[in-house]
């Protein structure tokens, strides 16, 4: 009857044993602290399991790593329409938003009602970013805690079997057991293993950087997520064209282009200083291939700021903005400004400034647009005159389209204008871009024999318009240079999460996660039988190399007894 019940005992602790290895065995297929995902066809479905049931299983789906994946893929092909369509977030973007409009009667409402035109702000781009927010939330905290538990918690035991692990090796040594394991102990923690000795067994386990990487990168995922939202919420953006010997005052009348967050207040976020453009000053190469590429762009201001402190002196360059506060200025781009004096059919001064040109090519061939609201032609009848035309620096020629330019810097500059009176439009309420001339309701200036007029003028030279309609003339010229004013709170987050994710996906697809056991069963001939084995993911070859290694460095405090050398 004893017999009996201890076979019986025998026999279902053998069970036991059997299924734990073949949990190990499995095991190897993950090593991961990340917990195990349930497979959907598994277990009941959600169908009869009342509001709560359903909410659990809601919140499971959302929080799964597969969801996870997919609503990423689908924030950006969410985007992608946003660098398709033209977007409402600034005021030229509302300009090509309107020609779009004029241009596709059909697609232009059908655009609207989806909110193509303003894609980032839109209900179902929110919803998308928010449920990726929320379902990175449920993935990382379930397993930053398994994670942690990991951590805290002892290296697996020692299958009984070793040998059914994929490596392992086994040899007889004279050593004393308790030798064995405190040699094998001392050479896994040299090695980084944490080593814990027990059961007459040690067991041993490394690579937790790689599940470590794997929670730093969709933590940084989340910072990002993060950072970006906070940099649509709360950021501000706007360009100024500024000419040398003019200013400018951060608010809000004073930009050419300006766009802000929801949540940014355009009057009482805005940093209080100002600029003066002293000086710009630009240079490109002379000769070799390289001709005409920029080597130096600097703009000289003086600012001022809110403290009250006196006005100080600075040098932007490119990629070396002037900071004020949390606003940031750039130095963004440069042109040229022909000076013109405007005289109408009375004689009487009717415009007199520079006017920038628009570049357009490498070379600075621009495009340059002045209108002439306050006009009085010579039959002193008001009304609005307006020019359009080209500048060079480097005067190279002139196509049916009009004049190139040879090189970027002044060397012999010309303008080249044609003019129009009549209704520039700027009296409809409706924004209008200054640098275009809308020539629907006005009429172009024709010769005598009714081509149309335009003339070619070097500097110190007049236009005379037909008729006696007025005078132009080009008096000189100055450079300008663009500025971005720029306050983005999230830049900061955004790199370092940027960088803590490239270090975390380095780690989890680096590192391997694996276990070594090392036993010591004594012999009845007062020997000590070493076994050893390790385990890694399938994926991984290293394991064997890493477990020789070991049982090598083993062998100088076991030797193998002359039997197992033989």
């Amino acid at each position: 009857m004893a017999d009996s019940t201890r076979t019986a005992t025998a026999e279902s602790g053998a069970v036991t044993e059997q299924e734990r290895d073949d949990e190990l065995l499995q095991d190897a297929e993950r090593l991961s602290s990340a917990p195990r995902e349930e497979d959907p066809g598994e277990g009941p479905g959600p169908v009869g399991i009342g509001l709560v049931g359903w909410l659990r299983w809601f919140w499971r789906q959302l929080t799964s790593m597969r969801v996870a994946l997919l609503l990423l893929f689908l924030l950006s092909i969410a985007a992608i329409p946003g660098s398709l369509v033209p977007q409402e977030g600034t005021s030229e973007g509302q300009f090509k938003v309107l020609e779009f409009k004029e241009q596709h009667p059909t697609l232009g409402p059908l655009y609207d009602r989806l909110g193509l035109f303003d894609v980032y702000s839109s209900a179902w781009f929110s919803a998308i970013y928010i449920l990726l927010f929320v379902s990175l939330a449920g993935c990382i905290l379930p397993r930053s805690w398994q994670f942690f538990q990991a951590l805290r918690s002892r290296p697996p035991a020692a299958p009984r079997n070793l040998s059914r692990l994929p490596v392992h090796t086994t040899w007889e040594t004279a050593v004393d057991r308790d030798e064995v394991l405190a040699a094998a102990t001392r050479i896994l923690k040299r090695r980084r293993f944490r080593a814990h000795l027990g059961d007459g067994a040690v067991a041993a386990e490394k690579g937790y950087l790689r599940e470590a990487g794997n929670l730093v990168f969709h933590i940084s995922l989340f910072g990002l997520l993060v950072a970006v939202a906070l940099g649509h919420l709360f950021s501000a953006s706007g360009n100024k064209l500024v000419v040398e010997g003019d200013g400018f005052a951060n608010s809000l009348t004073q930009y050419d282009d300006f766009s802000s967050g929801p949540l940014y207040d355009d009057e009482a976020d805005l940093d209080a200083f100002g600029f003066t453009l002293d000086d710009f000053r630009s240079a490109f190469e002379e000769s070799g291939s390289q001709r005409g590429t920029a080597r130096k762009f600097e703009a000289d201001l003086t600012y001022w700021t809110g403290d009250g402190e006196r006005t100080k002196k600075t040098t932007i360059k490119v990629n070396s903005p002037l900071k004020v506060g949390g606003t940031k200025i750039y130095l963004v781009g440069f042109g040229y400004a022909p000076v013109v004096t405007v005289r109408d059919g009375q004689g009487q001064v009717a415009y007199q400034g520079p006017v920038a040109c628009l570049p357009q090519d490498a070379n600075t061939t621009s495009t340059c647009v002045i209108k002439v609201p306050d006009y009085v032609d010579e039959n002193g009848k008001k009304t609005q005159l307006g020019f359009t035309g080209t500048f060079v620096p480097t005067f190279g020629g002139a196509t049916e389209r009009g004049m190139v330019s040879q090189f970027p810097s002044l060397k012999f500059p010309a303008l080249f204008l044609t003019a129009y009176r009549g209704d520039l439009g700027i009296d409809s309420g409706l924004p209008q871009n200054v640098y275009q001339l809308k020539t629907k309701n006005m009429k172009q200036f024709k010769k005598a024999n009714g081509d149309p007029f335009a003339k070619y003028l070097l500097p110190e030279e007049k236009m005379e318009l037909p008729g006696g309609a007025g005078t132009l003339e080009f008096t000189g010229i100055k450079e300008y240079a663009q500025f971005e004013v720029s306050e983005k709170p999230g830049k900061g987050l955004a790199l370092a999460s940027a960088s803590l994710a490239l270090l975390g996906l380095i780690c989890s697809l680096f590192v391997q996660r694996r276990r070594v056991w090392v036993r010591a069963t004594p012999t009845e001939g007062g020997g000590t039988v070493v076994s050893m084995a390790g385990l890694a993911r399938s994926e991984s070859a290293k394991i064997a190399e890493e477990l020789a290694d070991i049982a090598v460095e083993l062998h100088d405090d076991a030797e193998p007894s002359r039997s197992e050398k033989e």
